[in-house]
């Protein structure tokens, strides 16, 4: 436990906390509305951003978060003129990864930081990350606590929720911008080669023991801690990247819920096979 001494590990550790549980409040949005696609052009948009930051020699963060969130709303508003969604994303998925390719190619020099941002590492996490995460934990746990039915009905039914004259279009706006900022906030944690893994990986290990949207959200929280924590120390004991090790961890537990249920599932057959004979 020595490597607890050491403050960018302790760093490392308080993110990988506050970042599973806002990736999971997201994620089962995500998953639940049918939106990992979505996700992913998000992502890789924000690629255009991290260039443009570059070559303007300004924060490439905050350049990620306003392709980020431009390209959010961009797929949105294009899906919302007849232009089929996956088409919508396709153009931003490809646009960014291409102005971003442009931008790194016309930058003197070298990209430091480039290789963490594509691929993560949860090590240089540093106290000023740690706030934007608890900032934007807070927000969501804020918005959760007060708009947990709506978000729930347009989650599984938007034209449902327009029948109970619910702000549909607002709630799925804010989710959407919030979808993004998540994303961008994450990248330097788990990469944008592995992040829609962090997305989307606790939330369907939940549904195979869980149904309610609550309990596949804090289910899902559990695994993505336990993944986070777990994949930290594995990677310092073996030395491999954070980033794969974390994933990897939560490959293995959505092989193993996967195993256990199948297996419950065929006892609960012959259990029943047996009653009825």
């Amino acid at each position: 436990m020595e490597i607890l001494e050491y403050a960018f590990f302790r760093n490392a550790l308080a993110g990988v906390v506050l970042i599973s549980v806002a990736t999971a409040i997201i994620g089962t949005y995500i998953a639940t509305r049918r939106m990992v696609f979505i996700s992913g052009g998000i992502t890789h948009a924000c690629f255009g951003g991290l260039g443009l930051g570059y070559f303007l020699g300004i924060s490439p963060l905050l350049m990620a978060t306003v392709f980020a969130v431009g390209g959010s709303l961009g797929a949105d508003w294009l899906s919302r003129r007849r232009v089929r969604e996956d088409t919508a994303v396709g153009v931003i998925w490809a646009l960014g990864m291409a102005l971003g390719v442009l931008f790194i190619f016309l930058t003197p020099g070298h990209a430091p930081e480039l290789n963490t941002f594509l691929f993560g590492n949860v090590l240089t996490i540093t106290h000023l990350d740690l706030w934007l995460f608890a900032i934007l934990l807070a927000v969501l746990l804020a918005g959760w606590a007060a708009f947990r039915r709506q978000i729930i009905a347009v989650s599984f039914d938007a034209d449902f929720a327009r029948t109970r004259h619910l702000p549909v279009r607002t709630i799925e706006t804010v989710m959407t911008v919030l979808v993004a900022v998540t994303i961008v906030l994450t990248i330097r944690m788990i990469g944008i080669m592995l992040l829609m893994s962090l997305m989307t990986l606790p939330q369907i290990t939940a549904e195979l023991a869980a149904s309610r949207y609550s309990s596949v959200q804090w289910t899902a929280a559990l695994l993505s801690v336990a993944g986070g924590i777990g994949g930290l120390f594995l990677a310092y004991v073996i030395s491999v990247p954070a980033s794969a090790a974390i994933v990897l961890l939560l490959v293995a537990f959505y092989i193993v819920g996967s195993v256990i249920k199948k297996i419950s599932y065929k006892r609960q057959s012959v259990r029943r096979l047996k009653e009825e004979a």
